[in-house]
């Protein structure tokens, strides 16, 4: 019995670090288009961001360069992939958005390429994303999460059973060996981001 329950533990751990490896498998383009592995990141603490810079939520990324300044020398990085896809928000090309970004709140982070975060034209990445972190619901009590959750009921009652980005400004936290650990929503706190990370990155 105590070998059976060893070798199913040992299964489960197999399991979890193939899962935790297969985000490092994925490449991804940065803002000038080479192609970086997520490899590279192996060791950090990832926060995951698809961003828009004429969105309601577009000032949280004072709030995450705020996070990065304090966070990145200890092990933190923020990866900023701008998207289009939710109200066309994201407009221009990725040099005139990453202009946009430094000029306005002077970030430092890396920032990847436009890409499709739901669809047939997905980013592998964010596909992977969502199959670990399914959708959280938006907060009702903010104004703006009131607002998304009553529009996306009236075109789809069942939207938040499926794991698809709602809207911008979503966010993943990856940890140090590469599991997918939590999802944020753009109405969630970035108190309670703030908080997950500097436990994460004290561990």
């Amino acid at each position: 019995m105590k070998r059976m329950i060893s070798i199913c533990l040992a299964a489960m751990m197999c399991v979890l670090g193939a899962s935790a490896q297969a985000i490092y498998d994925i490449k991804v383009k940065d803002d000038a288009g080479r192609e970086v592995s997520m490899a590279d990141y192996k060791g950090r603490v990832l926060l995951i961001v698809n961003t828009a810079t004429r969105c309601g939520f577009t000032p949280q990324y004072k709030e995450l360069e705020a996070l990065y300044e304090q966070y990145q020398p200890k092990g933190l990085e923020i990866l900023d992939f701008p998207c289009n896809q939710f109200g066309q928000q994201a407009p221009g090309s990725i040099q005139e958005i990453h202009e946009f970004c430094t000029a306005n709140f002077d970030i430092h982070f890396p920032q990847f390429d436009k890409i499709d975060v739901n669809g047939p034209d997905a980013s592998p990445l964010f596909t992977y994303l969502k199959s670990q972190q399914g959708f959280g619901g938006f907060d009702l009590n903010d104004r703006l999460g009131k607002l998304l959750d009553d529009m996306m009921r009236r075109r789809d009652a069942d939207y938040d059973k499926n794991p698809d980005i709602k809207w911008n400004f979503t966010k993943f936290l990856v940890t140090r060996d590469g599991q997918v650990v939590k999802r944020y929503e753009p109405t969630d706190k970035m108190e309670t981001i703030e908080a997950d990370l500097s436990r994460l990155l004290s561990e």
